[in-house]
């Protein structure tokens, strides 16, 4: 018997793990928001003011813009469809359709529009814009191919047949720009509804009536009965101020009449409702005096918070402009042109009219001094 045997080495074991391999390198498209999340954005805008005006503020900044046909022969007829094309059943001209189309966009993180095309002539009917909700976004067969479908009621989809006349677009990720706002908004609008019940109870005046009787008189055997007609007199007196009467309440004893709450103060809410309005118009990166919001007296737009702003409004402006694109080109592929078009956007002014011209008055000083120089200098040589 061999007391220190030696171990067998142990086999080996192999594993094998197999890595999934992507069959498609490129990226899915956003997945759009489903009906409840909508309803979720719609309802925070209805509730909180601010947000829904820092979406129509970003809207009327991103300002106005015309399509040049890079044939001049077709540009007045090109004018004339984009200014008195159809938007769904109120709208009119491709400026209604943008700026509906950017509301949808900064809102839900997704807008989908349609060009409704006479079938008769082939012809652009009109200008439609679509629920983001109802419409499903997927890759085609192609590359940078998309497929539409569209969401029926009873809970199964329907394949768009000319998915040509979709247009569709969506901010970075499909995210809507309102994403993390409801939690604090939630927290802003439970700080106004304390505020309102503590207005409901300090602010509307109760009375407590304190009636007292002495020990040992007929008042304390019959106290139920005086306090009673106590009460009916203070209510008697109390309704008389709503038909334009004053009455005295004129009792005899001890009656000690306080105001309820009065010795309580109200919370300052300035500091919380503050921080959260910060929070949401970070997110929004609009600067808080065009809202409205007054924290500082001598506040007014830096150089820096302009050139901020700018981006933002141009980074709008890139995500539509494709789309506006598509509206024009299909009206010249419809009119027979081969011409091509682009978006040329005004020009954004965030800055002082006065600090502007103050600028160019300067520039325009200092433009001349350099001209007195180089012309002394070539009278000198």
């Amino acid at each position: 018997m061999k007391l220190f045997k030696r171990k067998s080495a142990s086999p080996a074991v192999t594993e094998i793990v197999t890595a999934q391999r992507c069959q498609n390198a490129l990226p899915a498209l956003p997945s759009t928001i489903g009906q409840a999340e909508k309803k979720l954005y719609d309802r925070l805008r209805f509730a909180v003011p601010v947000i829904d005006a820092a979406i129509m503020k970003m809207i009327r900044l991103t300002g106005g813009f015309r399509v040049v046909c890079t044939d001049e022969e077709y540009q007045a007829e090109l004018d004339r469809f984009l200014d008195n094309v159809p938007v769904g059943l109120t709208g009119r001209s491709i400026g209604c359709f943008a700026d509906n189309f950017l509301d949808s966009l900064l809102t839900y993180g997704s807008a989908v529009g349609e060009i409704v095309k006479d079938q008769e002539n082939q012809r652009i009917a009109g200008l439609w814009l679509g629920d983001v909700s109802k419409i499903i976004v997927s890759a085609g067969s192609a590359p940078f191919s998309r497929n539409y479908a569209v969401r029926l009621p009873d809970g199964t989809s329907r394949k768009v047949s000319r998915p040509e006349n979709i247009m569709y677009a969506s901010l970075i990720g499909g995210h809507s720009l309102l994403r993390g706002l409801p939690a604090l908004s939630s927290i802003l609008l439970r700080i106004y509804e304390c505020i309102g019940q503590n207005y409901d109870r300090a602010g509307n005046v109760r009375y407590a009536v304190t009636y007292k009787p002495p020990s040992g008189s007929d008042d304390f055997v019959f106290s139920r009965e005086r306090a009673q007609q106590i009460a009916n007199e203070w209510a008697d007196g109390m309704n008389s101020a709503r038909c334009g009467q004053v009455k005295d309440f004129v009792a005899v004893g001890d009656v000690d009449i306080k105001v309820i709450g009065a010795d309580n103060q109200l919370f300052d809410t300035n500091i919380p409702v503050r921080q959260l309005l910060e929070q949401l118009i970070a997110k929004l990166s609009i600067p808080p005096f065009l809202l409205g919001l007054n924290w500082s007296s001598t506040e007014r737009m830096s150089s820096q918070q302009a050139d901020i702003l700018t981006s933002e409004l141009d980074y709008y402006r890139r995500l539509i402009s494709p789309v506006i694109c598509e509206v024009a080109d299909a009206y010249l592929s419809s009119v027979g042109a081969e011409a091509g078009c682009r978006v040329e956007w005004e020009n954004i002014n965030l800055q002082d009219e006065t600090a502007l011209a103050e600028a160019r008055l300067k520039n325009a000083q200092a433009r001349e001094i350099e001209l007195r120089i180089e012309q002394q200098l070539a009278d000198n040589s």
